[in-house]
């Protein structure tokens, strides 16, 4: 099924449980917060419509796709930030970086080399840290070298409070991102590899948010 010009091979996560939920995009959408609304309830959309427009709303012109993926997360967003928030640590939750250095303090400028886990085609990516806002619990970089095929990649990951299906705080961590379609490639291809990748570390993210509290009496995950 693979043809020698794709990204790299799926991994096959036909046995992972999929509760992220996403929508992509190869043409430029009417605005960030119409794709939302196929991807949360009525009455979250409301309150989230003009942060998502804020930071999810992504110019696609020719060569160009995006996507948006959601995970629904049963712990605090205080939790779940300070996992996402470790610009040194993408290891803690994305399963698919094998070790990161970063140069800098982790502010805004600081960036980071990743190294990715073998059977990979790519070995290394660098990502340099464009948003890090505690209040809001925004954060965003870009891809700014690296020997994959993913080029002028820009992410966006923010958090927000919800009620989950006990009535207790909960979180909805949406991940959006743009990025230029490789050659040989169709937009869909592309969306389709990162999508999956996106949606395995949010699934992965969930897990360890949802265990961090009962860690705590000994070391976090994010020490």
């Amino acid at each position: 099924m693979c043809q020698p010009h794709q990204l790299w091979r799926f991994p096959d996560f036909s046995n992972i449980r999929d509760e992220t939920d996403s929508i992509r995009s190869t043409q430029p959408p009417n605005s960030a917060s119409e794709m939302l609304k196929h991807l949360v309830k009525e009455e979250e959309y409301e309150c989230l419509r003009d942060v998502v427009g804020r930071y999810h709303n992504h110019s696609v012109g020719y060569g160009r796709c995006c996507s948006m993926v959601v995970q629904r997360i049963r712990a605090t967003v205080e939790d779940v930030w300070s996992v996402v928030r470790r610009f040194d640590k993408p290891q803690t939750y994305k399963h698919f970086i094998r070790s990161c250095s970063m140069r800098g303090d982790g502010t805004v400028g600081s960036t980071r080399e990743v190294r990715v886990v073998s059977g990979l085609p790519a070995q290394r990516s660098t990502e340099r840290l464009e948003i890090l806002d505690d209040d809001r619990h925004v954060l965003s970089f870009r891809v700014v070298g690296g020997d994959h095929r993913l080029k002028n990649y820009r992410s966006y990951t923010t958090l927000h409070e919800v009620c989950d299906v006990d009535g207790k705080a909960g979180a909805l961590v949406i991940e959006s991102y743009v990025v230029d379609v490789p050659e040989g490639n169709s937009p869909d291809d592309t969306c389709l590899f990162v999508d999956t990748i996106v949606k395995c570390n949010l699934q992965s993210l969930a897990h360890i948010s949802e265990h961090l509290p009962r860690r705590r009496g000994n070391r976090t995950l994010v020490d």
